[in-house]
């Protein structure tokens, strides 16, 4: 059986709450499970928050993902012999700067690639501005010279920094060969001049057919490739300002949407275009 399961971000749960103030830690949790999120891509807690953390995610049975950020081989080491410590499901891995190129970038993936295999861990690199991958052709590069690295897509990221919101379909042929690697998507979407778009904009805005169809295109390279047993992680992934765009009232930058219900929204899109691709 291989299915994709849908992943609340908890950098996306910061200052989310009510009328009472934020959620705390607890709240957060138990509303990701009672909303039917399948996991959570976090941070590897610290010495004082593990055993909060492994309680509530055994209490819940949510996977849990680690966001690591990666500048050499060591530090893939250190993380991802504590990420095996804690019983994390899978890596999601920004690597080292936009201004690490050429031959000594395929160097850097290669050697955290066959750490993480030898980890046996699922490790995925992220398609992220100012990293690594910050350039599209150069990811494409990466990918034909590694044919093992798998890929978290976030295409916002690339929407964004290459003002892509014109001809858009012209870019899927540079698009193709980074969703042949899908293993992890990030949900959500850019216009080409800001980074994250409110659900409800989102689902009115032109932008939504082509990362709907770059989804699609993920989930169908992923279903035809993955081993039996495997999920793919789908991250509703609504990030706190200055992600969420604000508004200054009386003193205060104040956001103008609501990304818990953002997520929510995600949540059930994404669910929808799963349920299209397995017919």
């Amino acid at each position: 059986m291989k299915e994709m399961e849908v992943h609340q971000s908890w950098w996306a749960m910061r200052q989310v709450g009510d009328e009472k103030g934020e959620w705390s830690f607890e709240e957060k949790i138990e509303r990701i499970h009672a909303a039917g999120f399948q996991g959570i891509l976090g941070r590897l807690p610290s010495a004082e928050e593990r055993t909060a953390w492994r309680q509530k995610l055994d209490a819940y049975q949510l996977r849990f993902g680690i966001e690591a950020f990666i500048h050499n081989p060591e530090e893939a080491k250190d993380y991802l012999a504590r990420a095996v410590d804690f019983g994390v499901d899978y890596i999601n891995a920004q690597v080292s700067t936009s201004f690490v190129t050429g031959e000594q970038a395929i160097s850097l993936l290669t050697q955290i690639v066959e750490q993480a295999d030898t980890a046996g861990i699922p490790f995925f690199v992220e398609t992220h501005r100012g990293r690594i991958t910050q350039d599209l052709l150069r990811t494409i590069a990466y990918v034909n010279q590694l044919p093992q690295l798998q890929l978290t897509i976030d295409f916002s990221h690339y929407v964004l920094a290459g003002e892509i919101h014109r001809n858009v379909a012209d870019i899927d042929p540079y698009f193709e060969p980074l969703l042949r690697q899908t293993a992890s998507i990030h949900g959500r979407i850019s216009n080409g001049q800001q980074i994250q778009l409110d659900m409800n904009e989102a689902l009115r805005h032109p932008m939504l057919n082509h990362f709907t169809r770059w989804w699609e295109q993920g989930m169908r390279h992923w279903l035809e490739s993955a081993s039996p047993g495997s999920f793919l992680p789908f991250v509703c992934e609504f990030g706190p300002p200055d992600y969420a765009i604000t508004q200054h009232r009386s003193g205060a930058f104040v956001e103008t949407s609501d990304r818990w219900q953002s997520a929510l929204q995600m949540k059930r899109y994404a669910e929808q275009l799963w349920k299209g691709i397995k017919k």
